[in-house]
């Protein structure tokens, strides 16, 4: 018995401590993917940037985080998470800082994309690393948790906008790679490695996958339909989170309201997205799935629909919007909590890191979709608009993988009781 608990007591203090530092590396992550939006004011001006050089600096990072997270991924599963993790924040914290340091658009433009690279190598391993060092029963939640870093790590880069960080382009880049590198020490002694990953070597010593390639590890053993509905899901649903993220201080603005103002909804909507990014975690680990997809998405739909009905006055306004990202964050988290629940460890990290690459493509097919409507003279409501079906498609998408999800566990289940049964 007491060794039992000497276990379980360890099992809890290394999922405390996972959580805990890779918490850390998605407040970073989410600091630095808005750091762009904020630097680009000041930014522009100082190199003297056409539109189209703006949008290329925009869209670098992302088309780099796009090759990062199935690289990352893919490598994960043959040389561990936490390896790959480290390197992974020290690179997006080395090229952040190499960011800004530059002196022409072409460099900023390469270390935006080498930032990009990093980030996407980090993503899958964080989020594979606390779900497999979770207590079954916590995954969810541990998940859901690690997410919330991301907007809290958004709202401190908006808040250093409104603290005069938007004056000097340079600050925001600065505090966005030097921050990362102070983390990767603490990770080198502190991080555990995956349990479950370290446990399938134990049993495979040749290596958990073998011959078998990516393909394999996205399509075969009946993991084709899940795989192609969870890429829909985070593509529908990046596309709404980043029309969002990029233009509604844009929109609030053209509705009346002033910058300052529209910060501070930006604000709002960060904040309220990391509460109720845990409150997600909490309901699936307590509820089914497909309960909690129901409620996540429509949820995310009505909020839509109350943000293009209210009127533009500040108090309204910051609660409308802390309202929108509440819902549209309870999609990510569950998101991010369903991708590595739907693949085994042996091939976690690459099936994580394709998801997050077809989430990015959502992210940014998302902005470009807003500049179109807009440029073809679409109101705020207009795009708003556009951004419920596509929402709710999302959620189809994600309803149908979660019955999925539910019919195999339920076998799984059966067939455990069965052989438990004939022993």
């Amino acid at each position: 018995m007491a060794s039992k608990t000497t276990a379980g007591g360890a099992a809890g203090a290394t999922s405390v401590i996972t959580i805990a530092l890779c918490f850390l590396a998605a407040v970073f992550e989410g600091f630095d993917l808005q750091a762009a939006g904020i630097a680009a004011p000041r930014l522009g001006p100082a190199f003297g940037m056409t539109p189209d050089q703006l949008g290329w600096f925009f869209s670098a990072s992302t088309f780099g985080l796009m090759i990062g997270a199935v690289i990352g991924g893919r490598l994960s599963d043959r040389f561990g998470r936490k390896a790959v993790l480290i390197g992974s924040i020290a690179v997006f914290g080395a090229m952040s800082v190499c960011t800004a340091l530059s002196h022409s658009v072409e460099a900023l433009l390469l270390f935006r994309f080498l930032t990009g690279l990093g980030l996407g190598g980090a993503f899958p391993n964080f989020l594979a690393l606390v779900a497999e060092n979770s207590a079954p029963g916590r995954k969810n939640t541990f998940v859901a948790l690690l997410y919330a870093g991301m907007p809290f790590g958004g709202a401190l880069a908006a808040l250093s906008s409104l603290l005069g960080g938007a004056d000097d382009w340079q600050i925001v880049f600065h505090i966005g790679g030097f921050a990362p590198l102070l983390l990767v020490p603490l990770l080198m002694f502190f991080l555990p490695e995956s349990r479950e990953l370290q446990a399938l070597k134990a049993e495979t010593p040749a290596g958990p996958q073998g011959p078998q390639g990516f393909l394999f590890a996205l399509f075969q053993e009946n993991r084709a339909l899940r795989t192609i509905l969870l890429w829909v899901a985070f593509f529908m649903a990046l596309v709404t989170m980043y029309v969002l993220l990029n233009w509604l201080p844009t929109l609030l603005v053209s509705r009346g309201l002033t910058r300052p103002e529209a910060s501070m909804v930006q604000i709002s909507f960060n904040l309220c997205a990391a509460a109720s990014s845990v409150l997600t975690g909490l309901l699936m680990d307590r509820i089914s799935l497909s309960k909690v997809v129901a409620i996540s998405f429509g949820a995310a739909a009505a909020g839509l629909v109350v943000l293009a009905i209210a009127p533009a006055v500040i108090g309204i306004s910051l609660i409308v919007g802390g309202l929108v990202g509440a819902t549209i964050s309870m999609t990510q988290a569950l998101l991010y909590a369903l991708a590595p629940a739907t693949y085994p460890t042996a091939v976690r990290g690459a099936g994580v890191g394709a998801a997050v690459s077809a989430g990015r493509l959502g992210s940014t097919a998302g902005p470009l979709l807003a500049a179109a409507l807009i440029g073809g003279g679409a109101t705020a409501q207009e795009v708003l608009a556009v951004l419920i079906p596509t929402i709710l498609a999302g959620g189809v998408a994600a309803f149908l993988l979660s019955l999925r999800m539910g019919a195999a566990e339920r076998r799984r289940i059966a067939l455990a009781e069965a052989l438990s049964f004939n022993r």
